[in-house]
């Protein structure tokens, strides 16, 4: 996928997942896609063919899958995959419509937010029975985490993840005297905005400054305002006993509000961050950021590719950390892996379950997160020499993995409609100085609750 604004740029789909969508379309959408799949058909001569559908979307990603897939149908004489594209922007809808019309493919690539709903409703498969114990070792356990739910059950693979990372302009942040971060000593939230403060420089137009120390995209601002509330010992949703049994509940305390509460006086009191950037999403902040009008953005970790591709001659950046907490373990922060799945109707649940086991080898793992420019989950696979190296921040992002947890929306049954229904909205106005704190917190708690409550009955 090309980004409009950066013709020669790859840009990662954004995610709309449990969109409001028409039967027909989102037929028509998945006829499209999962053309040819039926689940694992099987030939005469006993030959089983597996489809494997795919949500890689860059070039190398892409070539990265489909040689993984030709080298196992070369070593597999009863086993073979058949590769199917898939796409982002539309997959939930899509896999909805392939799983209740029985023509699922066997083998699924989706992210660990989208298998609450099908977990819970019993289209994929526990692949606890089916996992080879050097595939479980493979990965930690935090990784596990976050796609063991329903009772325990583990509803797949998590092989790829993405942390958030500040992409700064080298000569100006060491023209200006700062401590650089390093994962072992980040910034504080503190530091990040004394730095800010400094970084943040002259006046422009209508007398906002000509530099901002940082800019913020929330464009979608859940997810970010979430995850990144683990970095100051808050978590946003959090576990309840109850007279029913542990629930889930939303909650919003000074803990958790402490990122937001940051972000909003960056742009509405300090200033040190621009207003603008509060619709943008990540690429949109690039042309500034080559620009010099932003010294630091933070982004997905996979944004680093267009970085490399876009900046212009001359231009010197470098990867850090995000920011922590002062307390004891606020090194933090909530990630969404990348999981691969079998679907409960697969008719060679064994079979598709050692295709993921292949692909999820600590070489090919480390392949895959290269394709995709993000860090494998494998312990190994982030010692492989290409993610080690310094060259475009690659050595950064391995030194924070140890921080990454299972973001706190992981598991959540209602989850998507709190997001879209109550948080977005809510979050848009608090960031945009529309509404206060308190009335955002009351919206995300007491509307949130409402919402989790009835998936809970």
């Amino acid at each position: 996928m090309r980004h409009p604004r950066f013709p020669g740029a790859t840009a990662r789909p954004a995610r709309t997942l449990r969109k409001a969508a028409s039967g027909a379309l989102a037929t028509a959408l998945a006829a499209a896609l999962l053309a040819g799949c039926g689940g694992g058909e099987g030939d005469s001569d006993g030959t089983v063919t597996l489809d494997y559908f795919s949500l890689a979307w860059q070039k190398e990603s892409i070539q990265a899958n489909k040689a993984l897939v030709a080298r196992w149908n070369k070593t597999h004489e009863k086993i073979k995959v058949r590769y199917v594209q898939g796409q982002w922007d539309t997959v939930h809808d899509q896999l909805l419509t392939s799983f209740e019309g029985g023509e699922a493919p066997d083998i699924i690539h989706d992210d660990a937010s989208d298998l609450t709903d099908f977990a819970y409703g019993g289209y994929l498969a526990d692949l606890r029975s089916y996992l080879p114990e050097k595939s479980r070792t493979r990965i930690p356990q935090a990784s596990w985490n976050s796609v063991t739910m329903n009772g325990g059950g583990v509803y797949g693979v998590p092989f790829l993840q993405e942390p958030k990372v500040i992409v700064a302009n080298k000569k100006l942040l060491e023209r200006s005297g700062v401590r650089i971060p390093t994962a072992a000593h980040p910034w504080t939230w503190d530091e990040f905005e004394k730095v800010s403060r400094k970084l943040t420089h002259g006046k422009g137009r209508g007398g906002q400054p000509a530099r901002y120390g940082a800019v913020w995209t929330m464009k979608e601002p859940v997810k970010q305002s979430v995850n990144l509330s683990l970095s100051t010992g808050g978590s946003i949703f959090t576990k309840k006993r109850t007279d029913d049994g542990t629930k889930n509940a939303v909650r919003f305390d000074a803990r958790d509000s402490a990122v937001s509460r940051l972000i909003n006086r960056q742009v509405n009191k300090d200033h040190t961050a621009p207003r603008s950037g509060l619709g943008m999403a990540g690429s949109d902040a690039l042309p500034g950021f080559f620009a010099g009008r932003y010294a630091m953005v933070p982004l997905n970790f996979s944004f680093r590719q267009q970085v490399q591709q876009q900046a212009p001659d001359g231009f010197e950046w470098t990867v850090l950390p995000m920011p922590r907490g002062e307390g004891r373990g606020h090194n933090a922060q909530g990630v969404v892996p990348q999981t691969l799945s079998v679907a409960q109707d697969s008719a060679h649940k064994q079979a598709a379950a050692d295709f993921i086991s292949y692909l999820t080898r600590p070489d090919h793992m480390a392949e895959l997160a290269k394709g995709d420019w993000i860090l494998p989950t494998g312990k190994e696979a982030l010692k492989d020499p290409a993610i080690n190296r310094r060259k475009d921040g690659w050595r950064a992002g391995v030194a924070i993995a140890r921080t990454l947890r299972p973001s706190p929306t992981l598991g959540v049954r209602g989850y998507a409609e709190w997001s879209d229904k109550v948080a977005t909205p809510a979050f848009q106005r608090y960031y945009n100085a529309d509404t206060g704190l308190d009335s955002l917190s009351d919206s995300l708690v007491d509307d949130g609750n409402l919402i989790l409550n009835r998936y809970q009955r």
